[in-house]
């Protein structure tokens, strides 16, 4: 029996999803703190993450159309 593998749209998918919780979980971390420095650096966090899941997705995207 051939082991399990995964493919490069498994790892593509699981990594946007990935970066989809840690955008979101940046997000609720900013809101709730009380530290200025704190909630500004979480929100920093969460742009930069969305901007990750967005190029993740856009390549999900395209090797869709290319399968």
């Amino acid at each position: 029996m051939e082991p399990f593998r995964f493919t490069p749209r498994d790892r593509l998918v699981r990594a946007w999803q990935n970066s989809m919780e840690l955008t979101r979980d940046f997000e609720g971390y900013s809101g709730e703190l009380d530290d200025e420095e704190l909630s500004k650096v979480f929100a920093e966090f969460a742009e930069e993450e969305a901007v990750h899941a967005a190029k993740l997705r856009e390549l999900i995207r395209r090797y869709e159309q290319n399968e």
